[in-house]
C-alpha cells in the first residue's frame, strides 16, 4: 500500500507542479501525503484538486529542507485555496526564517479575514524580515483593495520586504475614503511602533498606520514624532499629515525648533497641514531669517497650507522670488487666504510666470477667486503626467467649497480618459449627494481604468454620506 501511494505522487507531480520540479529533484523523497484530505469549508470557493493541495501543504509540513519548504508556501499563495489558510498559519512557527517569510507573503496574497489573526502574530516573530513583512501585509490587506497601481508598486513584496533599508521616504499613500480597519490591526501596528526591538519595525508601524488613517493611533504617532530617530519621527510626521487630525498640529510646533533639519522642514509641513496657527510667528521668522534656502522652502510651505490673513502681505511679495518653489507655495498660500484684493497681483504674476509649477499654483489661486477660465486650465492639466496629481490635489481642495463642485461636472465627458479617471478621483474625496448621478454615467465608461474610478468614488461618497448622517440626526 505504501509503495502504490508513493507511485500516485509521482505520477501526479510532473502534470502539477511543473515549475517546481527542479525543486523537488533537490529535495529527498517526501512522506506520502495523507489518506484524507483536508476539507474545506462550505463557504469556501472550489477547492484546488486535491492531489496539488495535498501535495504543497504536505510539503510545507514535511520537507526535509527550507528550500523544498519556501517553494511549497509559494505555491500555495499562488493557488489562492482558502482551506490552506490554517496550514499556512502553522507554518509559522517553522524553525526556518526563509520559510516563515514565504508563508507570510502566501497569507499576504488572500484577502480573507482569517489571515489577519496570524499576520498579527508574525508581527512578534524573532527575524525582522518577517516582521516587516507581516506589517505589510497587514496594511497590504487593506491598501491593497483600491485599484492603485501606485501602492501596488510601493507595496511590490517580493522586492521590498528582502532589500530593507532605513531611508526614510515621503509618500501619499492611503487607503480609499470609507474603508473599515480592524481594531486590532491598528493596535498590531502600535505596539510594533512603540516597541524597542528595531527601530525598522516602528518606521514601517508609522508608515503603515498613515496609511491606514489611523485616528487612534494619533497620540502614539505624536510621540514618534518627537523620537530620536530622524526617520523614524519623519514616517510619523508623513503619517499625522495623512490622518489630519487637527488636535496633533499644536503638539508639533515644538518641532519647528528642532535641531535636525529634515524633521524641522518635515514639521514646518506638517504644522501648517494641521492647521496650527500657534505655528505662524516661527514659520514667518524661518522663512525671513533663516539662511538655509530649504529651511525657507519648508516655512513657505507651511504658511501656504495654512493660508492665513496675516501672511497674505508676505505672500504677495514672494509671488515675484526667485524661488520657484517659494512663488509656488506663495501662490497656494493666496488661494487659501481668498484675498480678492491679491487678484490683480495674482494675474501680473500668472503672465510674468515662466515655470510650470508656480503657473499651475497661481491658477489654484485665481480659481479660488472665482476665475473660471483657471478652472478650464486645472482640469486640463489633469490629462498631464507631470502635472496631473498636483492638480488634482487642487481640485479636490477647491470642490470641498459646495458652490465650486458643480463647475467640475461638465468635464466628466471630457473625451480625454485621463482627464476623466482623475475627476473620479477629485469626486471620491471631495463629491457629495449631488455627484452620484454624475457618476452613474461613468461607472459604464469604455475605458476601465476610468469604470474602476468611478465606482470606488460612489464607495466612497457613499460612505461618507452615510457616516455624516448619525452626525447630522
Amino acid at each position: 500500500m505504501r509503495n502504490t501511494s508513493h507511485l500516485r505522487v509521482l505520477l501526479v507531480l510532473p502534470l502539477v507542479l511543473l515549475s517546481a520540479s527542479a525543486v523537488w529533484a533537490q529535495a529527498e523523497k517526501p512522506a506520502a501525503p495523507p489518506a484524507t484530505p483536508p476539507t474545506a469549508p462550505a463557504t469556501n470557493p472550489p477547492a484546488a484538486p486535491a492531489t496539488n493541495e495535498n501535495v504543497s501543504v504536505t510539503l510545507l509540513k514535511e520537507g526535509h529542507t527550507e528550500s523544498v519548504r519556501a517553494r511549497a508556501a509559494q505555491d500555495l499563495g499562488k493557488q489562492g485555496d482558502l482551506s490552506t489558510i490554517p496550514a499556512l498559519a502553522a507554518a509559522l512557527s517553522d524553525p526556518s526564517a526563509k520559510v516563515r517569510h514565504e508563508v507570510v507573503l502566501a497569507l499576504g496574497q488572500f484577502h480573507q479575514s482569517s489571515v489577519l489573526p496570524p499576520l498579527e502574530q508574525a508581527t512578534k516573530d524573532g527575524d525582522e524580515d518577517v516582521r516587516i513583512a507581516a506589517l505589510h501585509c497587514l496594511v497590504g490587506y487593506y491598501a491593497g483593495t483600491g485599484q492603485s497601481a501606485g501602492f501596488i508598486a510601493h507595496m511590490n513584496m517580493k522586492k521590498n520586504f528582502q532589500h530593507i533599508t532605513s531611508h526614510f521616504e515621503a509618500d501619499d499613500t492611503k487607503i480609499d475614503p470609507g474603508i473599515a480597519v480592524d481594531p486590532t490591526v491598528i493596535s498590531t501596528l502600535v505596539a510594533s511602533l512603540k516597541g524597542t526591538v528595531s527601530n525598522q519595525d516602528s518606521r514601517y508601524a508609522a508608515k503603515g498606520l498613515g496609511i491606514l488613517l489611523a485616528k487612534p493611533a494619533v497620540p502614539d504617532l505624536v510621540a514618534a514624532a518627537h523620537s530620536s530617530d530622524p526617520d523614524l519621527a519623519r514616517e510619523a510626521l508623513n503619517a499625522l499629515e495623512k490622518i489630519k487630525d487637527l488636535e496633533a498640529g499644536p503638539k508639533l510646533v515644538d518641532l519647528l525648533s528642532s535641531p535636525n533639519k529634515d524633521v524641522k522642514r518635515d514639521a514646518c509641513v506638517a504644522v501648517g497641514i494641521l492647521l496650527a496657527k500657534a505655528g505662524i510667528p516661527t514659520m514667518q521668522w524661518i522663512f525671513q531669517n533663516d539662511p538655509d534656502e530649504k529651511d525657507k522652502v519648508a516655512a513657505m510651505q507651511g504658511l501656504a497650507y495654512l493660508g492665513d490673513k496675516m501672511s497674505v502681505q508676505m505672500f504677495t511679495q514672494a509671488l515675484w522670488n526667485d524661488n520657484k518653489e517659494i512663488r509656488q507655495g506663495a501662490a497656494e498660500g493666496l488661494a487659501r487666504a481668498a484675498d480678492p484684493q491679491s487678484l490683480g497681483e495674482l494675474q501680473k504674476a500668472f503672465l510674468a510666470e515662466k515655470d510650470a509649477a508656480p503657473k499651475l499654483a497661481i491658477e489654484f489661486a485665481l480659481a479660488a477667486l472665482g476665475k473660471d477660465d483657471a478652472v478650464s486650465n486645472l482640469v486640463s492639466e489633469l490629462g498631464s503626467k507631470i502635472r496631473g496629481d498636483v492638480a488634482r490635489t487642487y481640485l479636490v481642495e477647491l470642490a470641498r467649497n459646495p458652490t465650486f463642485l458643480p463647475k467640475l461636472y461638465p468635464y466628466l465627458q471630457s473625451p480625454d480618459s485621463g482627464i476623466r479617471e482623475r475627476l473620479c478621483i477629485v469626486l471620491m474625496y471631495s463629491g457629495d449627494q449631488s455627484s452620484l448621478q454624475q457618476l452613474d454615467r461613468l461607472e459604464h465608461d469604455p475605458n476601465g481604468d476610468v469604470a474602476a474610478a468611478a465606482l470606488r468614488a460612489k464607495r466612497a461618497i457613499r460612505a461618507r454620506l452615510d457616516a455624516a448622517a448619525p452626525e447630522a440626526r
